[in-house]
């Protein structure tokens, strides 16, 4: 697809009184592997170009997946027509200008030269050493390049790429089942044998399963656990919500409302996250502090809403929460008795104005005491306010990377409340 050839017809053809068209590729590779078998191969190129176009206050939109002539007419087209149907939008925002980007490197060499015959080896390997521990193995090896522009009526034009590399394995010997995954936007740093090494071990810590009832109890959250119930949190900090009444947040910029050993940041500098150079508003990104500290220092804003009240339109594009160096074994050693998590799914808010989300634990939950690890335990579900969460927060272990976008430590939590059992 010639991206130039897309922009310069698009701005010779629009007849719209202003427009914002984004255009994002990707091409994927993704090998899916299940009991211990190769069963899929998935790979080929997709794009999306979407025309956002207005007449005075009246928007409209259009999107299609290929980029030749005849689709860019019907683009075009569909946008103005559906712009001249529509209400006028009193939020409505003119496209914006040009602007200076700041550098950043979101592609890795490593990850563009992974071929899909290295992939179905990996996967091979993966299935080798599953069979040797007579158990089975399923997941899948991916490989994505993603490109997305922004291109205006007012002169704004970008384009940023990146690179992941995922490679996820669940394991099943037995009645244990656990899950260890790897993603990152450079291949260079996957150590196969590491991770299997990490999948082996946490399954056969939970070899031996005890029943546990729902209680408060401490809680080691590892990195993924962790990122997890972050991201709702960055989603409920949005700033007009909280400015209309509708989060726990209102009324608490530079106020503390988290624990002091909490800090949230987004940052272009650490070359181990994916962090785009603009958001998808065409706003130039940059070093964002959130919460510093405990004390709540900006929210997540739109163009609109930052206009309205004078303060930054930035979104969260990544998410950084410094450590300390505490290990997991000196965390055990803080408390009495707890659980260590791996992960949590089917997270859901309950109560979006106290900011309560509840969810449940997957792959593995280990009790411990008196320092040690004794045996596995039942998943379990919670109910959780984050921010109040992070008030109990007894200590943190060093950052790491827990996905593309998230560089965050372990923290060990005191009294995290679990409400029920679960049976999956």
């Amino acid at each position: 697809m010639n991206r130039e050839f897309i922009e310069q017809y698009i701005r010779s053809h629009c007849s719209a009184e202003d427009y914002t068209c984004r255009i994002s590729e990707s091409d994927s590779h993704e090998t899916r592997f299940a009991q211990n078998g190769i069963t899929q191969h998935l790979a080929g190129p997709k794009v999306w170009i979407d025309l956002s176009v207005s007449f005075g206050a009246k928007s409209g939109n259009s999107l299609v997946n290929q980029g030749d002539e005849a689709n860019l007419d019907r683009l075009i087209k569909t946008a103005e027509e559906n712009a001249r149907l529509a209400p006028e939008d009193p939020e409505h925002m003119p496209s914006v200008g040009a602007s200076e980007l700041p550098q950043v490197q979101n592609c890795s060499d490593a990850t563009l030269a992974l071929t899909p015959e290295q992939m179905v080896d990996i996967v091979q390997q993966t299935i080798n050493k599953a069979k040797a521990l007579d158990a089975k193995v399923s997941g899948m090896c991916e490989k994505h390049i993603s490109t997305n522009g922004i291109f205006s009526k007012n002169g704004f034009s970008a384009i940023d790429s990146n690179t992941v590399f995922c490679h996820s394995m669940t394991l099943k010997k037995g009645e244990v089942e656990t899950k260890v995954s790897y993603e990152a936007k450079d291949f260079a740093g996957f150590d196969l044998d590491l991770e299997f090494e990490s999948l082996a071990s946490q399954a056969e810590a939970l070899a031996r399963q005890e029943t546990f009832e729902a209680q408060k109890i401490a809680v080691i959250l590892r990195p993924p656990a962790l990122q997890e119930l972050m991201w709702y949190l960055s989603w409920m900090m949005n700033r007009r919500q909280s400015d209309e009444g509708f989060t726990p947040f209102t009324g608490m910029l530079d106020k503390q409302c988290f624990g002091d050993k909490f800090s949230l940041h987004t940052t272009l500098k650490n070359p181990l996250i994916l962090a785009q150079p603009f958001n998808m508003m065409g706003v130039p990104t940059k070093e964002m502090t959130w919460v510093e500290k405990g004390v709540l220092k900006a929210m997540p804003t739109d163009r609109y809403w930052a206009e309205r009240v004078g303060c930054e339109a930035q979104m969260p594009y990544n998410m950084y929460i410094p450590g300390e160096d505490i290990s997991e074994t000196e965390m055990m050693k803080l408390v009495p008795r707890g659980l260590i998590i791996n992960r949590f799914w089917y997270i859901r808010p309950v109560d979006m104005k106290r900011g309560e989300l509840t969810g449940m634990t997957r792959d593995g939950v280990l009790y411990f005491e008196d320092g040690e690890v004794k045996h596995a335990v039942n998943n379990l579900r919670f109910n959780e306010i984050p921010h109040e969460m992070t008030q109990r927060i007894l200590a943190l272990g060093t950052a790491q990377l827990a996905s593309t976008r998230a560089f965050v430590p372990p923290i060990l939590v005191d009294n995290f409340n679990f409400v029920d059992k679960t049976t999956f």
